[in-house]
C-alpha cells in the first residue's frame, strides 16, 4: 500500500474517528444498540408489561 492508497485514508479516519469518540465519552461506545439490532427478541413482552402498569386514568372510557 501506498501513502496515497484511498483504503489507508479511510483507515486513518476511521481511528481518529474513534479516538474523538472516546475522547469525549470516554469508554468505547458499542456499534449498534440493542434496539438496532434484528436479532431482538420480543414475544410481545413490551406490550404486556404496558396493559399491565398502565394508569386507570388512561383506560379508553
Amino acid at each position: 500500500m501506498t501513502e496515497n492508497d484511498p483504503g489507508k485514508t479511510s483507515e486513518r479516519a476511521e481511528r481518529e474517528r474513534r479516538r474523538k469518540l472516546a475522547e469525549i465519552f470516554g469508554d468505547v461506545l458499542p456499534e449498534a444498540t440493542s434496539d438496532d439490532r434484528a436479532d431482538r427478541t420480543t414475544g410481545g413482552d413490551d406490550e404486556r408489561w404496558y396493559r399491565e402498569n398502565r394508569p386507570p386514568h388512561h383506560d379508553a372510557r
